[in-house]
């Protein structure tokens, strides 16, 4: 990393990582006002084809956001949902029958070569393709039946912020284009991000707990565990920690024996029915003495060690994963600063990353 200079501050590290994340609102707002006319569209355009069943293909960050979407679809659509393997089309030359089948392909930039050659065997196989891309000029989306644009911007950081909540919501208003409904409920999101994000002081509080951290264990269940899993995937390409992710269920069946009193445990605790999963994993963390750390509401986060009270009193559960991430993309940025590294270029990455 080079060095810096106070009259030089575009050369501050992080400041990439810093600025596509302060972006978000005006992001989300973004989509709710010009992208979701054409979500709407795709979205009754799929539902008269009414597929039998969905696949979700994904890599990294947008694999998170598939998880997300495979949740939304099963829950509020009651559809069959699975994640590809890609490799059994792209590596062994399976080519399976998915006439009336629904496969949606989540990738930030839309480059991949396996992403490309899955969508693109799919769609021969009888597939209805959709892309869901930064990028509307992308072989993906070109590949593809249908192109969703989540419409972040271009985003240079390696770590992924925007274009990740970008994603869920798209995601979240093509289900409910699926199903019928118009997606008013996400009207709120803009400014209850734009509040979360305000709060960086309370993160930084936080981040001191992770400087020296060894190890991390990332645990939620529901619409959380997607966010679980991209916290974790956060923490460990900016700050190099090794994080793990669990649903909170999988936590109990054996991993749990690694977690101590001075293990650091972060809990995502949406408010509802995930939420409600996972309370009985939480008593047994804290029977363990656990440092736990609670991103949730107000109650979960004042019963716990430390935490961040989210503003999601009046957000429906499957929309609080688009706040949920927020502050976990500021602690990453933060714990990445202050054990002296860079987060806007982490070591031995590429923002597109060439997998075949």
């Amino acid at each position: 990393m080079s060095a810096t200079h106070p009259d030089r501050p575009e050369e501050q590290p992080g400041r990439i990582m810093s600025g596509e994340m302060a972006e978000q609102p005006a992001v989300l707002r973004r989509i709710l006002d010009e992208g979701a006319p054409r979500i709407r569209e795709i979205a009754e355009q799929v539902a008269a084809r009414n597929p039998r069943f969905v696949l979700l293909t994904a890599r990294g960050t947008s694999d998170n956001a598939a998880l997300y979407a495979k949740y939304l679809l099963e829950i509020r659509l009651g559809k069959p949902c699975g994640l590809t393997s890609m490799s059994t089309t792209t590596a062994y030359g399976a080519r399976p029958d998915l006439t009336d089948v629904l496969v949606i392909t989540v990738s930030q930039s839309g480059g991949s070569p396996d992403l490309v050659a899955s969508a693109e065997a799919a769609r021969a196989a009888g597939a209805i393709t959709v892309a869901v891309t930064n990028n509307s000029d992308s072989p993906l989306a070109k590949v593809s039946e249908f192109h969703i644009d989540v419409l972040a911007g271009p985003e240079k950081a390696l770590p992924a912020t925007k274009t990740y909540t970008a994603e869920l919501l798209a995601l979240y208003l093509f289900v409910e284009g699926l199903r019928g409904g118009d997606g008013a409920a996400a009207k709120v999101l803009p400014e209850l991000a734009r509040q979360t994000l305000g709060r960086g002081a309370e993160v930084k509080a936080l981040a001191g707990r992770y400087r020296f951290a060894e190890r991390m264990v990332l645990t939620s269940r529901g619409y959380g565990y997607p966010t679980a899993k991209e916290a974790a995937l956060k923490l460990m390409e900016t700050s190099y920690i090794p994080a793990l992710s669990y649903s909170g269920a999988d936590l109990l069946h054996g991993p749990l024996a690694m977690v101590d009193n001075i293990s650091p445990v972060i809990a995502i605790v949406t408010d509802g029915k995930g939420g409600e999963a996972l309370q009985p994993v939480l008593d047994r963390l804290k029977d363990r003495g656990a440092d736990l750390v609670v991103i949730g509401g107000r109650e979960q986060v004042d019963a716990a060690s430390a935490g961040f009270a989210l503003p999601t009193a009046d957000v429906p559960e499957e929309l609080q994963p688009i706040l949920e991430i927020l502050p976990l993309q500021m602690l990453a940025y933060e714990v990445t600063i202050a054990r002296g590294q860079d987060p806007d270029a982490p070591r031995a990455l590429a923002k597109v990353t060439r997998t075949h």
